[in-house]
């Protein structure tokens, strides 16, 4: 299922219009260690997903435009006996195959502790990003980004990242002194860091807040994306939410932020296309693709 978001100041049009560059995202968001696809037999998800599939996938979309980045928004860790038995080496070893280039920290990547996480890093050739969790006085000080620019075809892409609170959801000697910041007040900082220091094109946000909340005071994706200013894409995870196509929200510019979940286990890969003009200007198509 597909559909067209305007960006910025674009109304809602035909790609074809726009020309130009195109730039592809591929994302998933709680794999939660599901290497295997599922047996014919499942209730739910019967023969779906797999990471081999994903791969294919990828390769595949990479084909067609080489201009892709793939990332993920975290809660790799936890789900299947490859978690029990190698501690997360083989999901960033596989991760790293399919080169993804940038992940969020979930709350279940800390289920063998802020160690057991430095433990598999190695394994990671790709960046863990991370702006609102202050690792400073742990072991992961200095593994841990809080955002990283790419340039793709000539256009800047900032990407930075934003975990949930900690505190009742993970116990605190697997998480140790590691320090929450409010995300809103984070994202506010990194955006118009990317925006105005690093002069980025586009701006995407892995998060790993919750799509959306009935309690308010919970910070979401959807809260997030009408906060902000210069955040275009904000690639979701934590509530296992199956969106179709993008949601699309109002920052405060008045401008439209693309909000994106595919679920969780592998199932789905998210693939949104963003077309610049010459003036840079965006628009972007998104869809949910089965694997």
């Amino acid at each position: 299922m597909t559909t067209l978001a305007g960006m910025g100041s674009l109304s809602l049009n035909s790609c074809s219009n726009f020309g130009g560059k195109q730039i592809t995202i591929l994302h998933t968001n709680d794999v939660h260690s599901h290497i295997d696809p599922f047996p014919n037999s499942h209730s739910q998800y019967p023969n779906l997903g797999g990471v081999a599939r994903r791969a294919a996938l990828v390769e595949q979309i990479r084909n067609e435009n080489p201009n892709t980045l793939l990332f993920d928004a975290g809660d790799i860790f936890q789900g299947t006996p490859y978690f029990n038995f190698y501690g997360g080496e083989l999901e960033f070893k596989l991760m790293s195959k399919l080169k993804y280039d940038a992940a969020t920290i979930g709350n279940h990547d800390f289920d063998n502790g802020v160690d057991g996480l430095l433990a598999q890093m190695p394994y990671a050739s790709f960046e863990m990003l991370s702006a609102n969790y202050d690792f400073s006085n742990t072991v992961l000080d200095g593994y841990v980004k809080p955002f990283k620019t790419y340039v793709v075809d000539g256009i800047k892409v900032g990407v930075y990242g934003l975990g949930i609170a900690l505190d009742g959801l993970v116990t605190k000697r697997l998480y140790k002194e590691t320090l929450y910041l409010n995300p809103f007040e984070i994202a506010l900082d990194i955006e118009r860091q990317l925006k105005e220091e690093e002069r980025c094109d586009l701006i995407i946000c892995l998060s790993h807040l919750g799509y959306d909340y009935e309690n308010p005071q919970r910070p979401s994706d959807t809260q997030l994306a009408q906060r902000t200013y210069h955040t275009n894409l904000i690639i979701g995870g934590h509530t296992h939410t199956f969106l179709e196509k993008p949601d699309v929200r109002i920052n405060q510019n008045g401008d439209s932020v693309l909000v994106n979940q595919v679920g969780c286990y592998g199932l789905n890969v998210g693939r949104i296309d963003f077309y610049f003009d010459a003036t840079k200007k965006t628009s972007a198509q998104g869809v949910s693709i089965t694997v």
